[in-house]
């Protein structure tokens, strides 16, 4: 019996390593330099982006920004009323078409201190921050660096994901969100209060911390698991005391109108949003439907981050699974936030190199390593949204590399 299971998990090793840490690299150096090309060719049809029939880059920036101008200039509850925020908008920005402030007060309280600085000063320094935590918190969980001669290679590759130019030619902070999800996963073991911190700052956009509770206690993380909770419960204190409890009360409102008039009736939405919830409607799926399929798929994700927590201590599985199964889990997710995505990809990358590779497995980091390639076109070539469908294979991949490593390590 000890020789046929291991002969049955060595059948399982793929006997064809095309994805090497030189292709990877390779890979990596011709997306920068398309994205680059594409920027340049949007700046050059744009007029330098200073067209007004052309969304410019920082779009989603541009709400933080105006956010800010209007709490230090005034009401920070005012931010969350639509006509008051939109002549602020139109005031700073021309008519670029209308985006409303939909976060809670924890983010508003975090963005206050933007407009001290010009724009375009501010866009740039956000971004860069923003890349630079994430290439910070991603290497640091997956052990990266280790794979490449130089540790600048390394953060090449991780810069290169696609997910992060979608983040930030938008100017959204997705990329901190990553981030924290990845330094929480570093430290819950050797720095609990740290890790919990980092978890209590998703409260910026509590949706994307929904499964830590449930694999934190899986894990018996006990210290972490309060740390966030006293951490998240302070920052949301904070945040009322400063903008006032008709902010929250705001955005409980501004919560519900955006449910029903973005997520479940803006077809324009659905193309750039990889969820089980998206596909439905797409395929003309009822409301109802759409709720109960992201449902039972949200419980799936659930039970397989559960699993992987309570199977192994590998940083890199925990990490992986907990952003792919919070992107499955969540049914109102934008392109930008693959850049959770990334952090999975990079760390199974790591256990590739590392390990080697599983059956199948190379096939499908490609495919998800491109994901956030369609979804930021999708809005204009409206092809079928495969997000949930690659999302769900990730997953498969991190779920049975962790069966797999365990029994080969027993």
């Amino acid at each position: 019996m000890y020789f046929s299971d291991r002969g049955a998990l060595g059948a399982e090793r793929c006997i064809h390593n095309w994805l090497t840490r030189e292709r990877v690299l390779l890979y990596s150096c011709a997306m920068l330099v398309l994205c680059a090309i594409l920027l340049a060719a949007w700046g050059w049809t744009s007029s330098g982006f200073m067209a007004t029939d052309v969304s410019r880059p920082g779009v989603d920036f541009s709400v933080f920004w105006t956010a800010s101008h209007m709490m230090l200039n005034g009401s920070p509850a005012a931010v969350y009323d639509y006509p008051t925020f939109a002549r602020a908008e139109a005031e700073l920005f021309g008519a670029h078409g209308f985006l409303p402030w939909l976060y809670p007060p924890t983010l508003l309280l975090l963005v206050a201190p933007l407009s001290l600085l010009p724009y375009a000063i501010c866009y740039l320094l956000f971004v860069c921050v923003g890349a630079w935590l994430f290439a910070a918190g991603t290497q640091g969980v997956a052990g990266f660096a280790a794979h490449f001669r130089r540790p600048q290679f390394a953060a090449l590759v991780v810069l290169a994901y696609p997910g992060v130019f979608a983040a930030a030619v938008v100017g959204q902070n997705a990329l901190i969100t990553a981030a924290l999800m990845a330094f929480a996963v570093r430290w819950t073991e050797r720095h609990p209060v740290r890790a919990g911190i980092c978890i209590g700052l998703l409260a910026i956009k509590p949706q994307l911390a929904v499964l830590f509770p449930v694999v934190l206690i899986a894990a018996r993380a006990w210290k972490t698991m309060w740390a966030a909770a006293i951490s998240a419960a302070g920052f949301v204190g904070i945040s009322v005391l400063v903008c006032g409890t008709q902010s929250l009360r705001a955005f409980m409102v501004g919560t519900s109108m955006a449910r029903e008039l973005v997520l479940e009736n803006r077809a324009l939405y659905w193309p750039s949003s990889p969820t089980p919830f998206a596909a439905l409607r797409l395929a003309d799926a009822s409301a109802v439907m759409a709720y109960a399929v992201q449902a039972s798929v949200a419980l799936i994700a659930a039970a397989a981050a559960c699993y992987v927590w309570r199977r192994t201590d590998d940083l890199r599985m925990r990490a992986a699974v907990i952003a792919v199964a919070t992107l499955l889990a969540n049914p109102y997710v934008w392109f930008y936030e693959l850049t959770w995505l990334g952090v999975a990809l990079v760390c199974l990358a790591a256990c590739g190199f590392e390990k080697g590779w599983r059956r199948g497995e190379q096939a499908v980091l490609v495919l998800a390593w491109l994901l956030p390639v369609h979804e930021f076109f999708n809005r204009v070539t409206h092809l079928p949204q495969i997000g949930p469908v690659v999302l769900l294979l990730v997953l498969l991949v991190i779920v049975r590399r962790t069966r797999l490593d365990v029994q080969e390590a027993a």
